[in-house]
Order: structure tokens, then sequence, then C-alpha cells
């Protein structure tokens, strides 16, 4: 495993998908969204919280993620690239919507809660294309928090 210390473009570009859609939706939560956050489970907020902290520093601080050479590891970048792609996809048919809390926990293409499961599997597969295992660990305990909670949701609004 060698690791490699320095700016990663890669997870720069990997942020501001994530981050864009994030700060519109701020602007156009589903309606009573705010009802479901307070009765979020503390110990998954932690790993949420914890996850995101670390997965967004590491991602900019490892130059693991950048583009090298073309290899066939260059086909899980890809892969990692397309879920973040069908991330924006999520975002758009839900901004297009009416914003509601089905509409923000419908699944995409058979995948369940899409708007955070796919961000999450993004970065676990840039962790996987750069050998990283700090952004592997990281994007697991993301998912942990991150995943589990927004299943809550659904279930609870349902």
């Amino acid at each position: 495993m060698n690791i490699h210390f320095g700016f990663s473009y890669i997870g720069l570009i990997f942020l501001v998908m994530l981050m864009l859609p994030n700060m519109i939706w701020s602007k156009n939560k589903p309606k009573d969204y705010d009802k479901y956050v307070k009765s979020e489970d503390k110990i998954l907020r932690l790993f949420e919280r914890i996850g995101q902290v670390l997965v967004t520093c590491l991602s900019l601080i490892f130059s693991d993620f950048n583009i090298i050479k073309i290899s066939s590891w260059t086909i899980v970048l890809l892969i990692a690239f397309i879920l973040m792609i069908l991330y924006e996809i999520y975002w758009i048919r839900y901004f297009r919507s009416n914003k509601t809390m089905k509409d923000m926990y419908c699944s995409l293409f058979g995948i369940p809660v899409a708007g955070a499961t796919l961000p999450v599997m993004a970065f676990l597969l840039l962790g996987i294309y750069g050998k990283n295992i700090f952004l592997i660990v990281s994007t697991i305990i993301l998912g942990i928090g991150h995943i589990g909670i927004h299943l809550n949701h659904k279930r609870e609004s349902d």
C-alpha cells in the first residue's frame, strides 16, 4: 500500500458533484423533512458526521485518486464516476418532482435510497481505485450513518 500526500483533482471533482446539488437541496427540502431529522438515531448521526469530515478531507489530500496512467484499475474509477453521474440524475429527477419525502427516498435503477447510496458507493470505489484504506474505512463509516439515517427516514415516511 503506497499512499501519497498531495492534492487530488479527482477528489475535488467528486466533492463538487456531491455538494452542488446539496446546496440547491437546502432550499428545496421535502415538506416536513425537519420532523424526520429530529428523530434521527444519534449514533447513526455521529457516524455520518465523522464520515463526512473524513471523506471530505481525505478525498482532497491524497494524490492517489488522480489519473496517473490508464490501466485496468481505471475501470474502477470510471464506475465511480458513473455512480456520481447517476447521483446527478437522481437530483435532477428530485428537483423536477413535487419534492415530497417519497420523491426524496425513491430508488434509481433499482438502487435503494439513491441519494444516499450512490455517492457512498462512488467514494468507496474511489478509495478502492486509489488503494487508500483511509478513504475506504471512512466511506464505510459514512455509509453506515448516512444510508442508515436515510433508510430510517424512508421507513418513517412510508
